[in-house]
């Protein structure tokens, strides 16, 4: 299986600034199956946690209006060297993924 996600954190000065590219079909239940004409359930995103060093820096609630794929990009501050980014996720059916990055 593909990773659920990629991660890129680098270190500027105190700063960390960090990217995630989060691979994921973010189905509204709008769209229609284009061979069977059925409506395609709707399967997206609903929490987003990411920590530093076990400390929570972010925490979002999405729903259905969020891209496929969607990209996040933020910034923690008071980062060093070996400090450690963990980010996951839970979508609607229970699905989970979290991936951690350590800075350099």
């Amino acid at each position: 299986m593909a990773d659920p996600m990629k991660i890129r954190a680098q270190l500027q000065g105190d700063v960390a600034d960090v990217k995630i590219l989060i691979f994921h079909p973010m189905e509204t239940g709008l769209r229609k199956d284009g061979v069977t004409g059925q409506p395609v359930p709707m399967h997206f995103i609903q929490t987003l946690t990411a920590t530093h060093n076990g400390r929570t820096v972010l925490e979002a609630q999405w729903s259905q209006a969020v891209s496929k794929n969607p990209f996040l990009n933020f910034r923690v501050r008071g980062a060093k060297p070996g400090d450690k980014i963990m980010v996951g996720w839970v979508d609607n059916r229970g699905d989970k993924a979290s991936m951690e990055s350590t800075l350099n």
